[in-house]
Order: structure tokens, then sequence, then C-alpha cells
């Protein structure tokens, strides 16, 4: 008797941690983690992560790893930042809106798109202090061009004097590997279509306005060559996307920006819960 109150005391608290965890109903949380031993034996949601099987049993209940911050932590520490990109990272967290940083897997995977495309032109969309644009300005060879599009000029004084101690940034704008665009982002793209830049990038990786991502993409699109690759961050919203009962403009923009995506026929995608979620649209 007494072993079966424990248990039920341990099943509610992983369930209502679980639930807090993923933002789901109580009782499906209960259903899905099907009272994982490990959670239920030591009654301990930080030793061992729960699992998530989706509703439709028709995935083959696959069970899905969530993250907890112990976890997490363990992927950070499995993260090759370079000693520059932690300098910025950790200045950067002592600033206002910290948050809007990417996080350093984020940044790696990034990085590794970049080599994987062997690009050499690329855009980005939203700069903040300048840790993704860093990260894949580092990954550039000597010959690469990263155009970086932000209007505070606060943050952007950040990037730059980020970009000038890792060596990426010349002297010379014909020469740099590195072109900040100061301004509105949507006429900065406008205005590198114009120039007659169309299809000439090979990567392009958007943080920015949310109310703003379809038109974002529509002008990339046109920049980015066959086979390019366009990144779009924040693609879940802190979950937001998915819960019916919020309905704010910014989560709808991102809610019907994603059901767009999944329709069109341009380009093949995948949505990965990495940081706030990204998804990976590749040109065809």
């Amino acid at each position: 008797m007494a072993t079966g109150l424990a248990m039920n005391r341990c099943s509610i608290s992983v369930c209502r941690t679980a639930d807090v965890l993923l933002n789901r109903p109580t009782v499906s949380v209960v259903r899905n983690l099907k009272f994982n031993r490990r959670l239920i034996g030591n009654c301990s949601i930080a030793s061992a992560a729960p699992f998530v099987v989706a509703e439709d049993e028709k995935y083959g209940n696959k069970q899905v790893i969530s993250l907890t911050p112990r976890l997490y932590d363990y992927i950070l520490s499995n993260v090759r930042e370079p000693e520059i990109l932690k300098q910025l990272r950790e200045e950067t967290a002592k600033m206002r809106g910290s948050q809007m940083q990417v996080s350093p897997d984020q940044a790696q995977l990034l990085a590794m798109l970049v080599q994987i495309l062997g690009a050499e032109r690329c855009i980005e969309v939203g700069v903040y202090t300048g840790y993704s644009s860093l990260a894949v300005a580092l990954a550039l060879p000597e010959s690469g061009r990263l155009v970086a599009c932000e209007r505070d000029s606060n943050s952007l004084e950040v990037a730059q004097r980020y970009y000038e101690l890792a060596g990426v940034s010349h002297k010379f704008v014909y020469t740099s590997q590195v072109i900040v665009k100061h301004g509105l982002a949507a006429e900065s793209l406008k205005s590198l279509i114009e120039n007659g830049e169309g299809s000439s990038y090979d990567f392009a990786f958007v943080d920015a306005d949310k109310r703003m991502y379809q038109d974002y993409f529509e002008l990339l699109l046109q920049l980015v060559r066959v086979g390019g690759v366009i990144v779009m961050d924040n693609v879940l919203w802190h979950g937001r996307v998915a819960d019916p009962m919020v309905n704010d403009a910014k989560t709808i923009s991102i809610r019907n920006f994603n059901k767009n995506l999944m329709d069109d026929e341009r380009v093949s995608i995948s949505m990965v819960p990495i940081g706030d979620g990204m998804t990976i649209c590749r040109k065809i």
C-alpha cells in the first residue's frame, strides 16, 4: 500500500513536471510517457528525460526525447564553439534583448550547412549583435561574401567590432567578407534584386520581424540559386504556434507561414526542433 501510494505521488509529480516542459494536456502526457520505469523508479524528472509520442498511432508510437535543462546543458557541452564566438555570446548575455541571440547549437548547424553547400555568397536578415553571422562568416572561404541586414545601430556596433576581431571584416568594402546593409531588410533585399543579383546567393538565414516572414522568404527565394538554402528561425515560437488559444499577430504570422511552406512546391523543407525551431528550405 505504501509503495503504491509512493508510486502514485511520483506519477503525479512526473506528469505535472512533464506537462510544464511539454505544454501538453496532463492526461495526454501521462499516456504518452507510459510511466517510463526510469521516471517512476527514482521519482525524478531531472535524472531521465521524458518521452513524448504522437497522438496519432499511425506514426508508430515512436518515442521522441524531450529536452530537460540537464540534457540541454549536455548538448551545449558538445558544441564546438570558437573562442571569439564565446566572447561575443558572453558579452551579449549582459545586454538587453539577449534572448534574441541564437544558441550555440543553432550557430554550429548554420555553419555546417554553409560548409556542406560550399557556399560563398550568403545573406542574413536580422543580425542583432552578430553571433550567427559571425559563425557563418567564419565558415566561409576567404572569397566569401555575407550581406547582413540589421536596422539597430547599437547592436550593429557590437557585431562589427567582433567581425574585426575575428578577422572577417576587411577595410575595403569590395574585398569585404561581410557587407552590412543598415536599414529596412526588405528594402535591402529588393535593392539586391534590382542590382541583378537574383539567383546568385547560396545561403540565407532569417531571424527578424516575424510578421514579415512571408515577405522576406519571397524576396530571398528570388535571390537564392536553385539548390541553395534558406533557414527560417523561430518557427515554433516558444510553442505558441501549436496552441489554438494563442492568436496574437506574430503567432498567427508564423503559423500561417509554416502552413504556406507545407504547400510550397518551390522548396523542399525540414522543420527541426533546435533552439526555438528552425525550418531548412532548399530551393528546387
